[in-house]
């Protein structure tokens, strides 16, 4: 059964590459984002105030503050940087793969923003995945796909929109529960890209099968299909295992954007996503072995003082869950 919902997880939420793809030549960015989150803030409204309403109880006024600025940063920010790059030309494999080293900047900025010591084998996956990524870049932009040097550092800035929302969202003095956070994310990421499709004159839709199917896509499979079997394998699994399957996103699409799209997929983009890989497993074995101070777990101890004492004692810096365009 684990591995049934981690091949359904890697493929759900890879998929959100594959649709923003997809939808990307029928309507800008911020049109496909505006028709995909406002039937999702809508279902996801009625859940909190009906079946769900329980889980918002003991919430305070800044704790859903907290988790507006993270959803702004971790769905917003992210998603429409990564469906603006594939717009640009960008291929979804590449994007996945920028996108897939945030747990590596994650896991390396931990030590000088929260002070806790990064090990080396962490720094050395670091370096391999970062190394991964520039070789995959190279043989996108080499390969004449249309994208100017400046699109390939857009998925850059939304790789660390969602570092920025990991450190926020880890600082949190209350737990939140996930149907809590995904309505919050999806409500404002709802308000933020109407408002930015009404403000460019972008807010109606094509009358164009492919956007709906697109819209579609990505609501049924990558938000619901990757968001839920995030949380269920999260549960189930542990950290670890989530981000180890995260590193997996970037090779599933990269193949999948081969076959559906006809993007790029030559030897020097397998030996990219191989480092890509290696790096996952590097950091992985490093973690296994070295679980203490100097792994990625952030102790009580690490917290700055004056701090709530119920505070999780444990919290480990890991992927943020966003949806994909990914949820990738």
């Amino acid at each position: 059964m684990n591995v049934l919902l981690s091949i359904a997880f890697v493929v759900a939420w890879s998929s959100g590459f594959i649709g923003a793809k997809l939808g990307s030549g029928s309507a800008s960015a911020v049109t496909l984002l505006m028709w995909r989150f406002l039937p999702l803030a809508l279902v996801l409204g009625v859940v909190a105030l009906t079946v769900a309403r329980a889980s918002w109880r003991g919430l305070r006024a800044r704790d859903v503050v907290r988790q507006v600025v993270v959803g702004a940063l971790s769905q917003s920010g992210y998603l429409l940087t990564v469906y603006y790059a594939i717009e640009l030309g960008v291929s979804s494999g590449t994007t996945a793969l920028i996108d897939g080293t945030q747990p590596l900047v994650a896991g390396a900025l931990a030590g000088p923003l929260l002070g806790l010591p990064v090990s080396r084998t962490q720094w050395l996956g670091l370096g391999l995945g970062v190394t991964g990524v520039l070789i995959v870049t190279a043989a996108d932009a080499g390969a004449g796909t249309g994208a100017a040097w400046w699109a390939y550092l857009v998925p850059f800035a939304g790789m660390l929109c969602l570092v920025a929302a990991t450190f926020l969202d880890r600082r949190s003095c209350r737990e939140v529960r996930p149907v809590v956070a995904m309505t919050v994310h999806g409500v404002t990421s709802a308000v933020i890209f109407t408002a930015l499709a009404v403000g460019t004159g972008a807010a109606a839709p094509p009358a164009s099968a492919s956007f709906w199917t697109a819209v579609a896509w990505l609501v049924v499979l990558s938000t619901f299909g990757g968001y839920g079997l995030y949380w269920l394998i999260l549960r189930r699994s542990g950290v670890t295992k989530v981000n180890t399957l995260m590193f997996l996103m970037a090779p599933v699409t990269a193949v999948w954007g081969a076959l559906m799209f006809g993007e790029p997929f030559g030897a020097q983009t397998a030996v990219g996503l191989a480092l890509g890989l290696l790096a996952v497993a590097v950091v992985h074995r490093g973690d296994l072995q070295d679980p203490g101070p100097r792994g990625l777990t952030l102790r009580r101890s690490a917290w700055p003082r004056g701090r709530s004492s119920s505070r999780r004692p444990d919290r480990p810096v890991r992927a943020m869950p966003t949806d994909g365009p990914g949820s990738g």
